[in-house]
């Protein structure tokens, strides 16, 4: 574990009113906050400025292109995990997670026991897991904030002239990305921009929803054919690093003394494997995100010290490290005595910030020695984060009306995502990893 120095290696909450307050048990209050804006690789070097901004064309003679109403029906999919909505519903939630093998990956040969294996640790874990969920209220927030999520989109871009309908695909509990898929049948959308709510990639999260994806379309005539587009991440965009910046400073402030306050974020573990073996780019996209957010702090006169680590690590495998909880008792030993806990890869408060972190992680950093405690809230909404994610839809948007007079494809798809997103260093394919190409047992 590395604390990173301020002087060194710092390179380069207005409530929205779709969203409301979480208030926790006992009686504190967090607004969360998210905020995007397009970077643009090609752009580096050629400016002072870290990014460029792609402005959408929304009014004049290409304002109708966007319209439901004159051409089109334009749908949004948000992708996000799901979580149980009642203590009866962790079980059955949990199945559903260890029964993906994007989660649990088996070799080839014991993949008929990836059912009976997920039932069988769904059921000893189910009853820990309802004590964390009874703990934070019962269930998981994660629908209700998602869905408010949604309503702010819809209406960000009808104010733009963008008559979309927005659709929540969870992956592991209600409403199922096949609910959501459905409906989009029945509303016969044409054209459909894919937006999973994972700042960074990886084939746990986006990428599993992808997955899912890709095979129902595999499958579907309507689908099928539908043009559609992913935004694979997000991670790079202004918006986002700005936003982010903006939270972390404010919760510098409650602090006695800023300048000795250790900014730690912690992102969701992924096991070793699917870094090195499958060519996952999380990693590798956790670690560049850390560092526009410092870059951005830096830019604000903050030069505090940082570290990076992973939490939520499940099984006897080796996952990615450090881990959260060994990083929080070496800070301890080391002499911290103020920590900025920054939940680096949640959209929206559930588990594992109010109760992994806010009680477990709080615990351990007092017993470790941590003397002053602090948590920035997780992204969720604000109205800067919509405002720019409705930009974000209308340049994917826009793709479709640039493709039509093109020969190239520079569409993200959902198979193009799958077979090549994460190939940047020349990786084994991750649906050759998944079929069995590799095996870990």
């Amino acid at each position: 574990m590395a604390i990173h120095r301020g002087s060194q290696d710092l390179r380069g909450r207005t409530k929205s009113k779709h969203c409301k307050q979480f208030v926790y048990k006992d009686g504190r209050s967090k607004v969360c906050t998210l905020a995007s804006c397009s970077f643009d690789d090609t752009a580096k070097g050629k400016a002072n400025h870290e990014y460029s901004v792609v402005k959408a064309n929304i009014t004049g003679r290409n304002s109708n292109w966007f319209n439901v109403e004159a051409r089109e029906r334009i749908g949004v999919l948000l992708l996000n995990l799901g979580g149980p909505e009642t203590l009866d519903d962790v079980q059955p939630f949990l199945y559903n997670l260890f029964a993906d093998p994007d989660i649990i990956r088996l070799p080839k040969r014991l993949k008929a026991f990836q059912q009976p294996l997920a039932k069988l640790i769904s059921s000893v874990r189910a009853a820990k897991s309802k004590e964390g969920y009874a703990a934070i209220g019962g269930g998981s927030p994660l629908r209700k904030m998602t869905e408010d999520q949604a309503a702010a989109l819809k209406e960000a871009l009808t104010e733009r002239n963008v008559f979309a309908k927005i659709y929540i695909g969870m992956r592991y509990w209600h409403p199922f990305t096949e609910e959501a898929l459905e409906q989009i049948k029945r509303d016969q959308i044409t054209k459909l921009v894919v937006l999973p709510l994972y700042p960074q990639y990886s084939i746990s999260t986006s990428g599993s929803s992808l997955r899912l994806l890709e095979e129902i379309f595999r499958n579907d005539q309507y689908l099928g054919t539908l043009n559609h587009t992913v935004i694979p991440s997000w991670y790079q965009r202004e918006g986002y690093v700005k936003a982010m910046a903006k939270l972390i400073s404010q919760e510098l402030k409650t602090f006695k003394q800023i300048d000795e306050v250790v900014i730690f974020f912690s992102a969701h573990g992924v096991p070793l494997t699917y870094v090195e073996e499958a060519g996952d780019p999380y990693k590798q996209e956790m670690e560049e995100c850390v560092r526009l957010i410092m870059t951005e702090l830096k830019r604000r006169g903050i030069h505090n010290n940082h570290a990076l680590a992973y939490q939520s690590r499940v099984g006897p495998i080796e996952w990615l490290k450090p881990y959260t909880d060994d990083t929080i008792k070496e800070l301890g030993a080391m002499g911290v005595k103020s920590l900025l806990t920054v939940p680096i890869s949640f959209v929206s408060e559930h588990i594992e910030t109010l109760e992994e972190i806010d009680m477990e992680y709080r615990m351990l950093a007092y017993a470790s020695g941590i003397e002053e405690w602090g948590r920035v809230p997780a992204l969720g909404c604000e109205d800067s984060f919509i405002s720019d994610l409705a930009d974000a839809v209308i340049e994917e948007l826009q793709k479709f009306e640039a493709y039509e007079t093109e020969t190239e494809n520079a569409m993200w798809t959902i198979s193009r995502t799958l077979q090549q997103y994460f190939l940047r260093n020349g990786a084994a394919t991750w649906m050759e990893w998944l079929s069995g190409g590799y095996e870990l047992l």
